[in-house]
């Protein structure tokens, strides 16, 4: 699966074996965002993860900001 916009976002689902490997990618996630000072909206649930990619400061929208994590966060799979 790749992102798609949803609710004026780049949004993805990740599906993991379990909760330590989806607590992993969160924690390597959470790394990249704070390198590239940009944030994501995001939930985990067991072994699944959900993130939302906007940016804020520009009005809630889809930037150059969020592909640039997206493609980051994508690079860690």
């Amino acid at each position: 699966m790749s992102w798609e916009t949803k609710e004026n976002a780049l949004y993805r689902l990740f599906r993991f074996n379990n909760f330590s490997e989806a607590f992993s990618f969160m924690t390597r996630v959470a790394l990249l965002a704070e390198q590239q000072g940009h944030h994501p909206r995001w939930s985990n649930v067991y072994n699944t993860v959900e993130i939302w990619l906007c940016t804020h400061d520009a009005g809630n929208i889809i930037t150059d900001k969020d592909v640039q994590l997206a493609k980051s966060i994508d690079a860690l799979l």
